[in-house]
């Protein structure tokens, strides 16, 4: 097995080859690619316990570390999301709200592990760096207030409209 000179390390309590899994199941080219059990007792648990588990999520590469309750997700992580169309957007947003998270504001939600996650449609990423004048501020003005993005909201934004 080839190591990755950068990996992301991601910390949970004791749920990390679920999360793994639940991430493989719902994105793009994203599997479990390997578990790993403690080779002796640790502080947080024993000898046979999953440890870390080797996953990757739209093609990055992950480590969930099984750590203990000492270190919690917050805002200052996140996984952003590029989606194509509204169906897309509604799709990863439902499954990560939909199976125990949270939603947040501006495309955030978070998963019932506490990881955040950014669903952004394309369109919206696009009009962010628009060079026409307006645009940018319009596609913002409009997302503000949301939970969730509404695409055609963004759209007639954009537009002017």
């Amino acid at each position: 097995m080839a190591l990755a000179k950068n990996t992301i390390c991601l910390w949970y309590d004791k749920d990390a080859e679920d999360a793994a899994r639940f991430y493989a199941s719902v994105f793009p080219d994203s599997r479990v690619d390997a578990v790993r059990t403690a080779p002796t007792d640790f502080p947080d648990g024993k000898q046979g316990d999953v440890l870390t588990v080797e996953f990757t999520v739209c093609g990055i590469p992950c480590i969930g570390l099984n750590g203990g309750p000492q270190f919690r997700h917050s805002e200052a992580f996140s996984f952003q999301i590029l989606t194509e169309d509204q169906a897309e957007t509604d799709r990863y947003w439902d499954a990560i709200v939909g199976n125990g998270g949270q939603e947040s504001q501006c495309g955030w939600c978070k998963d019932r592990w506490g990881l955040s996650w950014q669903i952004t449609p394309r369109v919206l990423s696009e009009a962010m760096m628009a060079d026409e004048p307006g645009v940018a501020e319009r596609a913002f003005a409009a997302m503000m207030p949301m939970q969730k993005i509404d695409v055609a909201t963004i759209e007639r934004a954009i537009a002017g409209a």
